[in-house]
C-alpha cells in the first residue's frame, strides 16, 4: 500500500481530517472504500470538479476503491454550502441529462475494469427516490439534533444574513447527504468520504449519523479549495466556467487557460491537478523562479491537464491551434468547427460561394473583411508585407482568392500585421 496520506500532505492536499495521525496509520492498515460527491447542476463537470476527481483517483492508484457518488437526489435540492443565497431548481428531465454526462466524464478518470481497486459509479436517487416523506423522518431525522444542524457554517453563515435566508428545503440538505454516507457504508463498506473544505460540515453529519443508527466508525478527509492567490476560484473567466466537456470549453481554451495561470499560483495547480512526480514539480518550483520568463510551470501544467482531460487527440488541436494564432503556423487541412474554435473572437464575414468561384481579389477581400477601410489602404499593406492569407504572406497586388485557398471547408483566413485577424466565410 503507498502512504496515501504522506502523497497528500506533500502536494498540500489535506486540509482537515478526522482522527488525525491515526487516520494514515488506519488507510495503510489495508485497502478501503471511500467516496466523494458530484452535484449534477450542469452535463458537464468544471475545473472546481477537477479535484476531488483527481484525488479519488490518488486513493485509486494506491490501492484504495474509489466511490463517484453523482447527486439525481440532492441535485433535486441543491447544496447551501459556499451559496450566498437559494439555488434555482432543476427540472427531472434536465438532472438526468446532467447525471449521464456526469457519468460519462468520471468513467474516464477512474478505473472501474474488474480487480482489488475497482471503481464504482452510484447514483443517490437509487435510494432515495422511493424513500417516503414520513419514513425518512422516522428513520433517519430523529438521528439529527436541530442545534447540532444549526451550529453547521453553511447553515450558520445563511441565517445571519438578513438579506438571505435558507429554506427548509436546503436545510435539510445535510441529511440527504449524511444518509448517503451511511447508505454507502452499509451497501459497499464504504468508511471515507473526502471533498472540499467547504463539504467538512456535511461531512461530519454523515460521521455523526453513522455512529447513531449504526454504531459504525466512519472517517472524513477534506482538500483545500481550489482558489487563486487573490481568494478568487481557480477556473473562473470573464466568459464564464472552464468546464470538462469539449463542447463547452474547447481543448484549445481548456489548454490556453493553463498556459496563462499567474505564477503565483502554478504551484498549487502542479500539486494538486496533475499526476507529476515531486521532482519535477520541485524542479519547476527553481524554474519559476530563475527563470519565469520561459513558463515552464505553464507549459507543463496546460500539456499534462488537457492530455489527462480530452486526450493526445486534444492536446495535439490546442497546440495547433495555438501555433496558428500565436507562432503565424501555416494554416490549412482544418475544418470549419477548427477554425471558428481557434478564432471564436475573430471577426467573420459570409460571402457568396460563387464570387470566390469567380475569384475574388486580394484588395477587395481585405476591404469587405474589414482589415483596410478602403482598397488604398488595401493596396499600401499588401506592398508592405503586411497582408496574409492562411498565415502566408502575399505580396502581389494582383492576386486573386480562388477555392484552392480555402482552410477549412468554407473559410478563409485573412491577417493584416503581426496580429489583426478576420474571416472570410463562403456559403
Amino acid at each position: 500500500m503507498t502512504d496515501i496520506v504522506a502523497e497528500l500532505q506533500w502536494r498540500g492536499l489535506v486540509h482537515q481530517t478526522t482522527d488525525g495521525a491515526k487516520l494514515a496509520e488506519w488507510l495503510n492498515a489495508a485497502s478501503r472504500s471511500l467516496y466523494a460527491g458530484f452535484d449534477p447542476t450542469a452535463d458537464s463537470l468544471h475545473v472546481g470538479s477537477l479535484l476531488p476527481l483527481m484525488t479519488l483517483r490518488r486513493f485509486q492508484r494506491a490501492g484504495h476503491r474509489p466511490i463517484a457518488l453523482v447527486g439525481g437526489a440532492t441535485g433535486m435540492i441543491g447544496d447551501p454550502s459556499g451559496k450566498s443565497e437559494e439555488r434555482n431548481l432543476l427540472s427531472v428531465d434536465t438532472l438526468r441529462a446532467n447525471v449521464a454526462g456526469l457519468e460519462r466524464q468520471i468513467s474516464h478518470f477512474l478505473d472501474f475494469s474488474p480487480g482489488p481497486s475497482a471503481a464504482a459509479l452510484v447514483n443517490n436517487y437509487d435510494w432515495m427516490g422511493g424513500f417516503g416523506y414520513l419514513e425518512f423522518l422516522r428513520d433517519v431525522g430523529k438521528h439529527f439534533p436541530v442545534n447540532v444542524m444549526l451550529a453547521k457554517d453553511s447553515v450558520r453563515s445563511r441565517i445571519e444574513r438578513d438579506d438571505a435566508g435558507i429554506s427548509y428545503t436546503e436545510f435539510s440538505y445535510m441529511l440527504l447527504q449524511a444518509y448517503d454516507f451511511v447508505q454507502l457504508n452499509r451497501q459497499r463498506g464504504c468508511e471515507l468520504q473526502i471533498g472540499g473544505s467547504d463539504q467538512w460540515g456535511n461531512i461530519t453529519a454523515g460521521i455523526d449519523l453513522g455512529r447513531r443508527m449504526h454504531g459504525v466508525q466512519l472517517y472524513g478527509l477534506t482538500c483545500p479549495l481550489l482558489l487563486k492567490s487573490d481568494g478568487s476560484k481557480m477556473g473562473k473567466t470573464e466568459r464564464g466556467a472552464i468546464w470538462l466537456s469539449r463542447s463547452r470549453t474547447s481543448p484549445y481554451q481548456f489548454f490556453q487557460y493553463w498556459l496563462n495561470v499567474a505564477d503565483a499560483d502554478a504551484g498549487m495547480c502542479l500539486r494538486f491537478l496533475t499526476e507529476l512526480s515531486r521532482e519535477e514539480i520541485e524542479s519547476l518550483d527553481v524554474s519559476r523562479r530563475d527563470q519565469p520568463e520561459l513558463r515552464l510551470s505553464q507549459k507543463r501544467l496546460a500539456e499534462s491537464l488537457t492530455r489527462l482531460v480530452h486526450g493526445d487527440e486534444g492536446l495535439e488541436a490546442a497546440r495547433r491551434a495555438t501555433e496558428v494564432l500565436f507562432q503565424s503556423a501555416e494554416i490549412s487541412q482544418l475544418t470549419d468547427a477548427q477554425l471558428m474554435e481557434i478564432f471564436a473572437d475573430v471577426p467573420s464575414q459570409t460571402l457568396a460561394r460563387d464570387r470566390l468561384a469567380a475569384g475574388l481579389r486580394l484588395v477587395d477581400a481585405l476591404c469587405e473583411s474589414g482589415l483596410a477601410k478602403s482598397r488604398g489602404e488595401a493596396r499600401r499593406t499588401i506592398e508592405q508585407g503586411g497582408a496574409y492569407v492562411n498565415n502566408r504572406v502575399v505580396a502581389d497586388l494582383n492576386a486573386t482568392l480562388l477555392p484552392e485557398h480555402l482552410a477549412s471547408e468554407t473559410v478563409i483566413v485573412l491577417r493584416r500585421g503581426k496580429s489583426n485577424f478576420a474571416l472570410l466565410r463562403f456559403i
